[in-house]
């Protein structure tokens, strides 16, 4: 039998973007981006790829994953590749020093 969560994820519509907050931790700045899917923005020292956004089909407001690629803007290496999720951050967070970016929500519309 499959959890509620990998039950949930199957039956998930993939959205034409995702709406992301970043922080810079060190000012306390926070930012809320808007990246369309197969897009990138620049966010503080930061590039933001957005593979994917899904989120339950039988519920738009709930849940949303986001596959995001985040690398420094003056660096070619990758500081973060995978799925986020917008109720569980830290599950797969991204492991920075001085920025952090989640998922809010898809953009159903």
């Amino acid at each position: 039998m499959a959890s509620p969560l990998a039950a949930q994820h199957q039956n998930a519509v993939s959205a034409p973007g995702a709406v992301l907050r970043a922080l810079d931790k060190v000012d306390g700045k926070t930012i809320d981006i808007t990246v369309p899917s197969g897009g990138a923005v620049d966010a503080f020292g930061l590039t933001v790829e957005l593979a994917d956004c899904r989120y339950p089909a039988e519920n738009p407001t709930g849940d949303a994953f986001a596959f995001l690629i985040i690398r420094d803007i003056d660096a070619s290496e990758v500081d973060f590749q995978g799925w986020m999720i917008a109720s569980s951050p830290a599950l797969n967070a991204l492991d920075h020093s001085r920025y952090d970016v989640w998922v809010l929500r898809c953009i159903t519309s």
